[in-house]
């Protein structure tokens, strides 16, 4: 294990946080980068909506990798994983272990914007897998993919897993692949996710579990705002609203006032006014053709070599490498 390292400690990344809450919260439609729904609290609420009855990306994608892995592996011949947003490492390990069934397996880079999630993914996959060199980078990947680094010459897979990729609108969407192309050289392929268009109900009661989990997850933006920002605005005066957008093709996630309310982030020096009815985006989630995928990664300068889907369709598992 070679250590964690925390760019997102560092003043730098303080400022860009206060900066994207001023932006966002002064904004006339108020809405904030869903990324910071992720704290260590936020990580746990979502790993418990991959278990919701109504929530299949989690379900479907995993599918996928554990009847591909094996041959994921086989085609790239990678010994390296680096997964983009770490979470649980359930998915990685279905990697993991068809790297070391194959003989490849070297070094696991996990990024995550939360410290616990990236500190314990590091120490247990350390521990599970003897010899394995695992480092770890609190850190996203809009700004923090340079603290990744490479170590020999060992083909190196980058995974960007459970749609990950949908919670940015189309431009940034594509400069973010383009970034992440930045990982890889020739011989090193990336693994995305990429939830697909289909029925709206299905969709919809994916963003709408009946145990209230999604609910919790989304007013933990609140929480994490006050924590930060020494603020007190009133959580329970929010609620969770999440539908599905058929023009756009994305699910949007938002808080609503219940009731008119006023709140002060003092390390902002920023009062936040809400009307009744008055709603916060906090995520969008985009859902996915083939032609899109393709599109996008194009785009971006990758080419798309293989798209696997699940029986049912749901999603979508891509492996691409740079374009030649």
């Amino acid at each position: 294990m070679t250590g964690l390292d925390t760019p997102l400690e560092d003043e730098i990344a303080e400022r860009a946080f206060a900066n994207d809450v001023l932006d966002g919260l002064t904004k006339p439609f108020k809405e904030l980068p869903p990324k910071y729904l992720y704290d260590a609290r936020g990580s746990e609420l979502f790993e418990q909506i991959t278990e919701q009855p109504e929530y299949y990306p989690t379900r479907a994608e995993l599918r996928i990798l554990r009847e591909q892995a094996a041959a994921i592996v086989a085609r790239t011949g990678a010994g390296e994983l680096v997964e983009l947003g770490a979470g649980a490492s359930t998915k990685a390990r279905v990697l993991l272990d068809a790297m070391r069934a194959a003989g490849t397996l070297r070094r696991y880079v996990a990024l995550d914007v939360s410290e616990a999630v990236v500190a314990d993914a590091a120490r247990t996959l350390a521990a599970d897998y003897p010899g394995l060199e695992v480092s770890g980078v609190v850190g996203d990947f809009e700004r923090d993919l340079d603290h990744v680094g490479r170590m020999g010459d060992t083909p190196r897979l980058a995974a960007l897993l459970g749609g990950t990729i949908g919670n940015f609108p189309p431009g940034t969407r594509r400069a973010v692949l383009t970034k992440i192309g930045s990982l890889l050289s020739d011989g090193d392929h990336l693994l995305l996710g990429t939830d697909l268009v289909k029925d709206p109900l299905i969709i919809e009661a994916a963003y709408n579990d009946a145990a209230g989990v999604t609910a919790e997850f989304n007013r933990n933006m609140l929480r994490v705002l006050n924590r930060e920002f020494d603020g007190d605005l009133p959580v329970e005066n929010f609620e969770h609203v999440a539908f599905y957008d058929g023009r756009q093709e994305w699910v949007e996630m938002r808080l609503r006032a219940i009731r008119p309310c006023s709140a002060r982030l003092e390390r902002l020096d920023l009062r936040v006014d809400f009307a009744a009815g008055e709603e916060l985006r906090t995520e969008i989630s985009a859902k996915f053709t083939p032609e899109r995928v393709r599109g996008d990664l194009e785009a971006s300068g990758l080419t798309l070599c293989e798209l696997l889907t699940d029986p049912d369709g749901l999603f979508a598992i891509s492996l691409s490498q740079l374009a030649s």
